[in-house]
Formats: structure tokens, C-alpha cells, sequence
């Protein structure tokens, strides 16, 4: 499938659960280091193409430096860096940043054909995280009203999501060894003063790609579940 650039078309509103539920088939796929808005793109045109035989796929990447604003971003809290692009996306949340060094996992998937609710997809995503750290011995944990993963009250991970026709994409990002300063400029995730950190400064070294790999086992053992 091309990176090509697909219209966006409006998010069908709730669905009943309408589709067969099928034991998942789940594919992954590793992608490097891309550029945000052909991915966006690319993941926009695969869930308008797929019917109800579509494989469900997780795409395993990282972006260069971008800033995304979600559907619920405030003009408060727009970047002040200037340097760093600045892409309005179609996921929900507000505004984070993106970048080398930090390990995306975009899920695609037929939420009626799961029969789960993003409230549900959310929670799998997070115990992924938390899956993966409590393997290094850190204590990793959730917020209620604030999805994303914390460790000592600093933000490691952040979700967000987009459903059209009873499909979503999107995903969660993870720091892992990455620059942190252009957080700095920005309230993250829309709250002012959320400290943010990475898998290198709770002590963890192993390589990118390590983590990557340990990532996708605990995320596919998890959608696997539902």
C-alpha cells in the first residue's frame, strides 16, 4: 500500500455492534523513521479500503520531530518553539510531540468485529506500557480522565485515538531515548506543568529496537486477549 494522500471523510458516530466477532489476526509491521503525515495518510486511506474480512495490522515506527494537535486542542497551548513542524490531526486529545527515539505502535483495528469499545482499547494499550516496565522492575500506572502511563507522576506514554465506521487508528507513543526539551514549550497532552519522561532516565538501556520488539510482544499478547 502507497503512502498516497486520501480526503478525510467525517467519523461515521456510534455503531452498534453489528459484525461477526472472529478470533483476531493480527499483523505487524515495522515501518522506521517517517514522516507524520504520510503515515497519517497512510493509515486514513487502509481503514477507508478494509471491509469486514480485513486483517487487523499494528504499526511499529518512529517520527521525525512533529508536533500534533489533537480535535480538543486550546490555542493556549499551542507550541512556542518555531522550529519544529506543526501538523492538526484527526485524533482525539490535544497536543503532544513526536520524534526520534520514540517508539510509535499505531493500532488498526475492527473495534465491531471485536466486539470492544475504545474505553476497552485504551485499557489494553496501557497495560501493554505497564506490561513492559513491570519487566524492568518499575512501577508504571494509570490516571482516570488522563489516558496515557505514568511513573511517579511523569507522563512515559501517551494515547490517542480515531474511530470511522467502526474501525480506529492511531495508537499510543513511548519515550524511550529521545530529546526531550520540545515538551518544554508545550503543555502536553493540554496540562500545564505534566512532567514527562523516558525509558533512558528510569534507568533502562537496552537498544531502541529491543524495547521495540519486547513492545510488540506485550501489545500483541494484549489486543490478543480481547
Amino acid at each position: 500500500m502507497g503512502l498516497e494522500a486520501y480526503k478525510y471523510e467525517a467519523a461515521y458516530g456510534a455503531a452498534k455492534w453489528s459484525r461477526a466477532a472472529s478470533c483476531m489476526s493480527l499483523r505487524v509491521r515495522h515501518m522506521g523513521l517517517t514522516d507524520y503525515v504520510d503515515i497519517w495518510r497512510a493509515m486514513q486511506v487502509f481503514t477507508q479500503r478494509r471491509n469486514a474480512e480485513s486483517e487487523d495490522e499494528v504499526w511499529l515506527l518512529q517520527h521525525l520531530p512533529v508536533y500534533t494537535l489533537g480535535l480538543n486542542v486550546k490555542p493556549e497551548n499551542l507550541p512556542q518553539d518555531g522550529t519544529v513542524p506543526i501538523v492538526k490531526t484527526d485524533r482525539g486529545g490535544q497536543i503532544t510531540y513526536h520524534g526520534p527515539g520514540q517508539i510509535i505502535a499505531y493500532v488498526l483495528l475492527d473495534l465491531l468485529r471485536l466486539r470492544i469499545g475504545v474505553r476497552g482499547l485504551v485499557k489494553r494499550l496501557e497495560e501493554s506500557v505497564i506490561d513492559l516496565l513491570e519487566a524492568y522492575q518499575i512501577n508504571a500506572e494509570t490516571r482516570i480522565g488522563a489516558p496515557g502511563v505514568y511513573v511517579n507522576g511523569a507522563k512515559v506514554a501517551a494515547l490517542g485515538l480515531r474511530v470511522r465506521k467502526g474501525c480506529c487508528y492511531h495508537g499510543l507513543a513511548l519515550n524511550v531515548d529521545m530529546d526531550l526539551r520540545p515538551f518544554r514549550t508545550i503543555k502536553p497532552c493540554g496540562y500545564p506543568g505534566l512532567r514527562v519522561t523516558q525509558l533512558r532516565d528510569l534507568g533502562i538501556d537496552d537498544s531502541l529496537d529491543c524495547i521495540t520488539k519486547r513492545l510488540s510482544e506485550m501489545l500483541t499478547y494484549r489486543l490478543r486477549k480481547i
